[in-house]
């Protein structure tokens, strides 16, 4: 008896010594940037044509999201994005987030099925638009590959982007911020979330430098300089802020290829 109490007083232990994981854009509200990319730098015109800034409602708060065009008539984004959101408005080609090329108003989002808020698991989730055509200013991403399924990427730079504040006492800027960061083995998470949080169905980034995202960057795409492929959604971060120097995770696009192509029809 006095074995199993200790074991069970270890694994209680074990448990508390790793930090749990809080979806970016619900960072604690006295460290909280809604829509940061920490520490990039500006994008040009046309730099990052794929990204949308969404802002979901559900009558009674608002919160504001990033995300990704896939197809004429698609969205990709967070679970924890459209999560208890009744509609959505979908900006496309802005630099500056108050004028964008145009808008669109959704109410047609589809969270994963497996989509857990406790842990966040599986989350990602697909938009619904009206047809958009593509052009220089608003275009797709490409998803990855199936034989991407196999890759950890680890060691492989991708761009990140969303509307970023420049220190944690101010708020969302106008205009839209790039970060390059290098992808970490998993372990990095693992080693610091515990495996209840972190699967192979993430991606992980470490940030010594403190680069990369948080508050209202959630349902970003992180997208690989080689071949221009998005592989991953931004969905978590640390309690202890946006500049704790912890690692973030992110969705792993190409665990959901079969999902993505069961409700849209598009398949990489």
């Amino acid at each position: 008896m006095k074995v199993l109490v200790v074991l069970l007083i270890s694994a209680l232990a074990l448990v508390a010594a790793f930090e749990k994981p809080v979806p970016v854009k619900d960072m604690p509200a006295e460290k909280r940037i809604n829509g940061r990319i920490t520490n990039g730098y500006p994008a040009y015109e046309g730099k990052v044509p794929y990204i949308v800034a969404l802002r979901f409602e559900n009558g009674e708060s608002g919160w504001n999201c990033g995300g990704s065009i896939i197809g004429h008539e698609w969205v990709l984004t967070a679970g924890h994005c459209t999560y208890g959101a009744s509609y959505v408005t979908i900006s496309y080609g802005a630099v500056w987030r108050h004028s964008p090329q145009f808008k669109h108003v959704s109410s047609e989002m589809i969270t994963h099925h497996d989509y857990d808020n406790g842990n966040l698991n599986n989350d990602i989730a697909l938009i619904r638009t009206p047809h958009v055509d593509f052009w220089s200013l608003v275009d797709k991403v490409e998803l990855p590959s199936y034989d991407d399924r196999y890759n950890s990427f680890s060691g492989w730079w991708a761009l990140l982007s969303g509307w970023g504040a420049t220190s944690n006492d101010s708020g969302m800027t106008d205009y839209l911020n790039c970060v390059d960061i290098q992808i970490s083995d998993n372990d990095v998470c693992l080693n610091y979330y515990g495996s209840h949080f972190i699967t192979p169905n993430h991606i992980c980034y470490a940030t010594p430098e403190n680069k990369g995202s948080c508050g209202g960057d959630s349902g970003g795409p992180l997208v690989l300089h080689d071949g221009n492929r998005q592989v991953g959604i931004v969905s978590f971060g640390s309690a202890e802020g946006c500049l704790s120097n912890s690692p973030k995770g992110m969705t792993r696009v190409s665990s959901y290829l079969d999902w993505i192509r069961d409700h849209t029809g598009i398949s990489s």
